[in-house]
């Protein structure tokens, strides 16, 4: 890890940046600029807030991942959900209600979380839970969905609480997205994306990068396409393995290198878009921001995970707080070892030392 390495400041500032790009990029529309302009102040005090309990000890993250059901109405091939049996087509009696939602958003707030993105399953089945989203404009909550479920209510949802940012997962053509996807889908997501841009409504998309995908991924003809649709903020997901089967899928050290500059490339030509990247550049966050370093979990059923691709849980939501679960035994195990700092061949350095994980959860 490197020396005197202030990983606070580097997640803040990158959050900062995330909100000045997005102002840039979305210029030309007044009603976006004034909702940034004004989270821009909120996010500013749950910096403050952050610090405060960073003084205390307490390392409070700038983000929260809300996995808010295990419903979804699509069979993605590859898909770690469903190969980790989180996801399913029949919806589990022990999920958390919208009330308990609720709770964690305000509690996020309190604590200086700041963003939220709103996974699954599919999210957009929850309708109760994003309607409950809305009411915190203080959060901004980036919603990572399939797109095929988007409706009227949805488009007049986002555009009255800008604070909720449809996340649209493509994997490249239509060929590629309806062959991992299933047919007709890649139709439906840009439908959703037409859709969007005709409403004047700011919206992103998602790629999961694979060996096989990196290049076009990248490419001009891709980044072009998206950008003509609308689309403001394109988010690049490293593939993470489920099982060593799938791990040649995995970007390597060389790779990965390459698609953090590919990124600053587009960054300084494209300056209409936003673009970001998941993990990242470990390197310089001194390490895997998992387990509450910079990003954590929340199954659900309520579990306080490390990351949605590691879902090993030694705590409960429903039992306790935020605050609690972000100081649990495997969280802080995890923050004080070594493992997070691990050199790794694949997507996910938890992966790669699972047995270690499970090793923790048995202490």
């Amino acid at each position: 890890m490197q020396e005197n390495f202030d990983l606070q400041k580097y997640l803040a500032d990158g959050a900062e940046s995330i909100i000045k790009e997005a102002i840039s990029a979305t210029f030309r529309n007044p009603k976006e600029t004034l909702f940034l302009a004004k989270f821009a102040k909120s996010s500013t005090k749950a910096a403050r807030i952050r610090k405060k309990y960073d003084k205390k000890g307490i390392n409070i993250p700038v983000f929260l991942i809300a996995s808010i059901t295990s419903d979804c109405n699509l069979h993605c091939a590859g898909c770690y959900s469903r190969a980790n049996n989180i996801c399913s087509d029949e919806t589990p009696q022990d999920q958390l209600t919208c009330e308990e939602w609720e709770d964690i958003f305000s509690q996020a707030k309190d604590l200086g979380i700041n963003f939220i993105v709103l996974a699954g399953g599919e999210p957009m089945l929850r309708e109760d839970v994003i309607l409950k989203a809305a009411e915190f404009p203080e959060i901004l909550f980036p919603i990572f969905t399939n797109g095929t479920v988007m409706n009227d209510d949805y488009f007049k949802l986002i555009n009255k609480h800008r604070n909720l940012v449809p996340v649209f997962s493509i994997e490249g053509d239509e060929e590629i997205t309806d062959l991992r996807r299933g047919n007709g889908v890649y139709s439906k997501l840009i439908d959703s994306m037409i859709t969007m841009k005709d409403k004047n409504l700011i919206f992103g998309a998602s790629i999961t990068i694979t060996k096989d995908n990196l290049d076009y991924a990248l490419s001009e003809e891709f980044i072009g396409n998206l950008y003509n649709l609308g689309c403001k903020v394109l988010f690049f997901i490293e593939f993470v393995p489920v099982d060593v089967s799938a791990r040649d899928l995995a970007l390597t050290d060389v790779q990965r290198e390459h698609l953090m500059s590919e990124i600053d490339n587009l960054r300084e030509k494209n300056s209409e878009m936003l673009f970001m990247s998941f993990p990242g550049d470990e390197k310089e966050s001194g390490g895997c921001l998992a387990a509450g370093r910079g990003f954590f979990h929340i199954n659900s059923h309520g579990g306080a995970e490390p990351c949605p691709a590691s879902p090993y849980s030694d705590i409960n939501v429903k039992d306790t707080s935020i605050l609690e679960a972000l100081e649990s035994n495997l969280f802080k195990t995890l923050r004080d070892g070594d493992i997070l700092m691990d050199h790794h061949e694949g997507g996910c350095v938890l992966f790669e030392n699972k047995e270690k994980v499970e090793k923790i959860l048995k202490n």
